[in-house]
């Protein structure tokens, strides 16, 4: 847009070699990877935990509507605080990986707690370690900051575009994996072990397979 009128009209053209540059870049892959993982975490309160309240816990369906936004409440929070801590890091002279990585590593170990509900009965106990869960999830959601800070300049919708593809395939697994395992199993025991691992897994991704958070340079 910058550019006047003109130029060279093949090369404003859409390449798909981007497409596999991005799928094929190491630390891209990663943060998509981890996104279709955090919103594992998401997809299962707004899909399966009123049902958990009701058929695991016994509550009803009017208290379990309301204990299910507390979880949400509280993801709301640790979302804003995320974003405070990653730019409070970044103030404080910490390298831009570090400022990220941090926050979402916390905020995914947090979520793991989620597992530990199923060794407790107290609902009241129940419910404070899923708001804890969805707390962390809330301060571990940097993806999108991540996507801001690695994108292309050239494709950066693009880049956003695979980031919000990989993010919502959550939305169709999750829901389908965790009704296979109840079916399974007959006990959400398992379901919450899935959903934990998958907040492990973010932290795996970010740690292991991210690597430095830098920009892309694309080739060619």
């Amino acid at each position: 847009m910058d550019q006047s009128g003109g130029g060279d009209a093949k090369s404003a053209e859409p390449k798909w070699g981007y497409l596999k540059q991005l799928l094929t870049n190491r630390m891209t892959l990663g943060i998509y990877i981890s996104q279709y993982c955090l919103n594992t975490l998401t997809y299962f309160f707004l899909t399966w935990f009123p049902v958990y309240l009701v058929k695991e816990r016994g509550m009803s369906i009017l208290k379990a509507g309301f204990v299910a936004s507390l979880p949400a409440l509280c993801g709301f929070a640790g979302g804003i605080l995320g974003g405070l801590i990653s730019d409070y890091l970044l103030r404080k002279g910490k390298s831009l990986s570090a400022a990220r990585k941090i926050p979402i590593v916390i905020g995914m170990l947090l979520s793991t707690s989620m597992v530990i509900c199923n060794y407790v009965n107290a609902d009241w106990l129940i419910v404070s370690i899923m708001a804890l869960a969805f707390f962390g999830k809330g301060i571990g959601a940097l993806g999108w900051a991540v996507v801001s800070d690695t994108s292309p300049k050239e494709i950066g919708g693009l880049s956003g575009g695979l980031f919000n593809t990989f993010g919502n395939l959550a939305g169709i697994t999750t829901p389908i994996i965790i009704g296979y395992i109840l079916q399974a199993t007959g006990s959400f025991n398992g379901a919450l072990v899935f959903v934990g691992a998958n907040a492990f897994m973010v932290i795996v991704s970010y740690l292991l397979i991210v690597g430095e958070i830098k920009r892309v340079e694309l080739k060619g």
